[in-house]
């Protein structure tokens, strides 16, 4: 029986992993919020493994709240792992974030040097390679950046789709390519790392692209609403500089490497929208 500790009780990702392994019989899984409680080694004493999913994510940059997101994502982090190593844990899984990469457009594989632009970024980078530098032979480090992840309730870019393709009844018929992640698919993936007692960088991902337009007609047709896919729109989309147009229509992708294939595109959209 593998002792798992989350930190981040109350994360989307966290109350998915618990519930995951919960349902295996070889893992005996305990989840914790730290919020304003200090971080000492008894608290990890008798676990295998920590997977900490906690940080400060979907919400808007200000100069205001920049401390914040050094504290949590990284302060906080960081001495989460420094506590652990000490308290004998043996492999410690941190969820960081393709944002390291700085890129809304491109190809990413395991050698792309990270260029974080945001607080955000910065801040989980920085928690990356600190906590990596706690790395030997008794204390596994396993740095998981996945792309987008979606999933029934989730946060973030996947309930904008949602809200579009629910609302709306035209969609640009636009030829992308994006690495995403169905939430089922990522505790797949974090299971099989503790099995197998995996360390290093990893890109979960699913086993195939996801283009934005699919998606949204996938999301129309659980709801029985039909949605019509037009390529009208698509010389705005590739004369328009907006970030936000190039987040939603450009490709980024990783290599294909670390995907997971437990469920496919169509069953992952079904089981998000089901009721």
């Amino acid at each position: 029986m593998v002792k798992v500790l989350i930190i981040g009780s109350n994360s989307y990702i966290g109350k998915a992993v618990k519930n995951y392994l919960d349902s295996e019989t070889d893992y005996d899984v305990n989840s914790i919020s730290v919020r304003n409680i200090s971080i000492v080694p008894d608290m990890f004493i008798g676990y295998k493994v920590v997977i900490d999913v906690i940080g400060i994510a979907h919400i808007k940059e200000t100069v205001e709240n920049r401390q914040i997101y050094h504290a949590v994502n990284y302060t906080l982090t960081v001495d989460i792992a420094n506590a652990a190593k000490k308290a004998g844990v043996q492999q410690f899984i941190l969820l960081s974030s393709m944002s390291v990469y700085g890129l809304t457009v491109g190809r990413i594989t395991k050698n792309t040097v990270p260029h974080p632009n945001t607080v955000y970024g910065k801040s989980k980078f920085q928690a990356d390679e600190e906590i990596k530098k706690l790395e030997n032979e008794t204390f596994k480090f396993v740095c998981i950046r996945p792309p987008m992840v979606y999933g029934e309730n989730c946060k973030g870019n996947y309930q904008r789709l949602r809200k579009f393709a629910l609302k709306f009844p035209v969609f640009p018929s636009y030829a992308n390519k994006r690495s995403m992640i169905y939430i089922g698919n990522l505790v797949e993936f974090v299971r099989t790392t503790i099995q197998f007692e995996r360390s290093g960088l990893f890109f979960p991902q699913n086993a195939e692209y996801v283009n934005t337009a699919r998606m949204v007609e996938l999301i129309a047709y659980n709801h029985n609403k039909n949605i019509r896919l037009t390529k009208a729109f698509n010389w705005v989309i590739r004369i328009i500089p907006s970030k936000v147009v190039k987040k939603v229509f450009g490709d980024l992708i990783y290599e294909p490497v670390d995907t997971v294939d437990k469920y496919g595109f169509e069953e992952s959209i079904r089981l998000a929208e089901q009721k």
